[in-house]
């Protein structure tokens, strides 16, 4: 159960408590998506910041690990924005919103998902902060390198985005869709991405892009809607529902995770979207987390095999 919770100090920072359902291991998922700003007063502590869905305003999220398992945190916010709404869109991100409890069993039903559990230590997928900066990251990043996307990413918040005071400095958020409205240029990208990314301020405004109702949705009419967005087409209408709205039990048919179910079931080759059907079967309900599983082990059989695929951006 996700449970809340506020010091009782008068002078202290009000603290969200959540208690995983299924095993979690905080460390593991930061070593393995990472990303974050690294808190400098602890060295365990990251801090996300982000837009809160609904729009009013930014949070920074501290999180961490205690050890009893309970990952607790503080949130700070700007403008009019709802903490315990930015509190759980983090918890989101790490996909602690989800009941894990059933998680081991996949593992004891299919020995390759055991091994990976106990390798990766029951990893989670990481999520983007919300589908919409799921959809303008991958505008943003398209055809252009990865490092380039952070750093336009990264300038944008700076420079147009809420910037939130922390007791060991200051973190920006990114823009908010009201705020991405008012950016006429942005240096490196074509006046045509922005034209895509006012596009997607718009429809994030108007409730298209927000993850509970991508999430009640069938795949192919989430994924269908998207596409009906400038610039987004199969490949990323398909990760903003998987990535930015996060479904716990989805198959992403992506050449690396075909490639690891080749790879780890013995195939000889990269499994076909039905050969990767069917061994997910096992997986359920959990058919997207395991996946992330294949996934990551295949980059990691990649990256330490000379010759090997280049490892995919971000």
């Amino acid at each position: 159960m996700i449970t809340v919770s506020q010091r009782t100090a008068r002078d202290a920072a009000p603290q969200w408590r959540c208690v995983p359902l299924g095993p979690f291991d905080f460390a593991g998922q930061s070593r393995y998506f990472g990303g974050w700003v690294a808190s400098t007063s602890d060295p365990e502590e990251i801090v996300m910041a982000f837009p809160v869905e609904g729009w009013q305003g930014s949070v920074a999220v501290r999180l961490r690990q205690d050890g009893t398992g309970t990952v607790v945190g503080s949130v700070h916010g700007v403008g009019g924005v709802d903490l315990d709404a930015g509190w759980r869109q983090a918890l989101s991100v790490l996909s602690l919103d989800a009941d894990g409890n059933g998680y081991p069993d996949v593992g004891r039903r299919d020995p390759v998902v055991g091994t990976l559990q106990d390798e990766h230590h029951y990893l989670r997928p990481v999520l983007f902060h919300s589908p919409y900066e799921a959809a303008c990251h991958f505008v943003i990043a398209h055809r252009i390198s990865a490092a380039q996307g952070r750093r336009i990413r990264q300038r944008m918040a700076e420079q147009h985005g809420d910037r939130l005071s922390l007791d060991d400095g200051t973190i920006s958020a990114f823009p908010t869709p009201q705020q991405l409205l008012t950016i006429s240029s942005v240096p490196g990208l074509p006046a045509e991405k922005i034209g895509r990314l006012h596009a997607l301020a718009r429809a994030a405004l108007d409730g298209l892009l927000d993850r509970a109702r991508l999430r009640d949705l069938p795949v192919p009419q989430a994924t269908a809607e998207l596409r009906r967005l400038p610039g987004i087409g199969p490949f990323f209408s398909s990760a903003i529902v998987l990535r930015g709205a996060g479904l716990v039990d989805a198959l992403p048919p992506d050449e690396i995770t075909l490639a690891g179910v080749g790879r780890l079931y013995g195939l000889g080759r990269s499994a076909t979207p039905q050969e990767l059907a069917a061994v997910g079967e096992s997986w359920r309900p959990y058919r997207m987390w395991c996946s992330v599983l294949v996934h990551v082990s295949e980059r990691r059989s990649r990256a330490e095999t000379p010759g090997s695929p280049a490892r995919s951006g971000d």
